[in-house]
Formats: structure tokens, C-alpha cells, sequence
């Protein structure tokens, strides 16, 4: 059982790994936090830091809200960037019913590196689901927002017998496309995120960990 955070801004600046964010305010701005509590429920490990890594399957995405999924309003194709990069199919809708695109999320956790490229599908050693040696149990995700933020979260315990050092960290999301007149249905999986922790997160045996991913928009 977590207790809860009964800890002051000097309690919890004694236990921050250095904090590189920047001073300014970009429009767009991601995020990274990690707390760790050992099993009595205290709070031993606080850690932030700037996401740097989304990769352009993230990109790609994104780019349905701003420019739409159709090449133009003469046609039924989809974008060069969802096909392209996606891989989704040029068309996948009949003369009555358009596709629908869905999704969801989960946030993975590792304890390898990897130099970071726009093409990264996977982690560099994922740490696996489980109560074996160097396994994390994937307790629990959810997410949240407000007008001008989207955070996701995952909660983890260790139950292996000795300490996991978490040092990578990817957003990985599913893709659905139905299309419910024409009976069909894609699955696609993506990494839309990595980054590597500037220190270790470091989990005791019989310890639980948070790890939240904010994505903030202003201006």
C-alpha cells in the first residue's frame, strides 16, 4: 500500500535528480516524472525531466488533426504521411461508410539504451511483464487532461528479489482502423516515444513506482 505524499517542496527537492528544463515556455512542451517508494509506502526516489524523443510515428499521427486524412476533398485516398509512414492502406472505406481510426496507449519500461532514431520501434531490452528476476509487475495505466495537457501514467511493483534499475522509458500505442460495411479491421503498434533516464530509477525489491508522461501545450 502507497502512503500518500505527505512530503514538503524542500522533501521532495533533496530527492530530485537534476532538473534540466528549460526556463522558457515553448508552445509544446513534454515531460517524464518517476516516483519510487520502498515498501513501506515511503517516497525514496523523485525524478524529472524533459521528454526529447518523440519519433515520427508520433509525428505522423498528429498530423490527422492538422491537415485530415484525405490527400484533398476530391478523393478518398489517405494522406502520403499515413500511408508513407503509417503504413496505413490508401483506402479503407466503401461509397457509405468512412473508417474509423481509434487508439490506445501503454508506457513501457527498460533497462537497456539505445541511441535514439525517428524509426525506433522497440525499446533496447524491454523489461517484461512478470514476478521473475528482472521482471516489473504492469500493475495498472491511465490517463488524464486538461485544456492544455494529456498525461499518461503506468504504476509498477517489484516483486523479483533484488532491485530493477529502469533506465529507458517509450510511450508504445495501438492504432485501430474499422470500417464496420466492409468488414475490416487494421492493427498497427507503435514506439511514439524514447527516452533514456539521465540517472537510473532504481526500484527495490518489495518497492512500487509511478511513471507519468505529460504533454503540455501552450500559447
Amino acid at each position: 500500500m502507497v502512503a500518500p505524499d505527505l512530503v514538503s517542496e524542500e522533501d521532495i527537492a533533496k530527492l530530485i535528480i537534476p532538473d534540466d528544463l528549460p526556463n522558457d515556455e515553448p508552445s509544446f512542451e513534454a515531460y517524464i516524472e518517476a516516483k519510487v517508494y520502498d515498501k513501506e509506502g515511503n517516497l525514496i526516489q523523485y525524478h524529472k525531466q524533459p521528454m526529447r524523443s518523440l519519433t515520427q510515428y508520433f509525428l505522423a499521427l498528429m498530423s490527422i488533426p492538422l491537415i485530415g486524412t484525405f490527400q484533398s476533398s476530391s478523393t478518398n485516398s489517405a494522406t502520403g504521411i499515413l500511408t508513407n509512414v503509417l503504413g496505413f492502406p490508401s483506402q479503407a472505406n466503401n461509397s457509405s461508410n468512412c473508417a474509423q481510426i481509434q487508439w490506445d496507449f501503454s508506457i513501457q519500461l527498460g533497462s537497456g539504451s539505445q541511441e535514439f532514431s525517428l524509426t525506433l520501434s522497440s525499446l533496447a531490452a524491454p523489461i517484461a511483464n512478470g514476478t521473475g528476476p528482472g521482471q516489473l509487475t504492469y500493475l495498472s495505466k491511465a490517463s488524464s487532461y486538461t485544456g492544455t495537457s494529456i498525461s499518461l501514467f503506468i504504476t509498477v511493483q517489484n516483486v523479483s528479489g533484488s532491485t530493477i534499475n529502469v533506465t529507458e522509458i517509450g510511450t508504445l500505442w495501438s492504432v485501430y482502423i474499422t470500417c464496420g460495411s466492409c468488414n475490416a479491421t487494421y492493427n498497427y503498434n507503435f514506439l511514439f516515444s524514447y527516452d533514456t533516464f539521465s540517472t537510473a530509477v532504481s526500484i527495490p525489491n518489495g518497492g512500487l513506482a509511478t511513471f507519468q508522461v505529460t504533454f503540455e501545450f501552450s500559447g
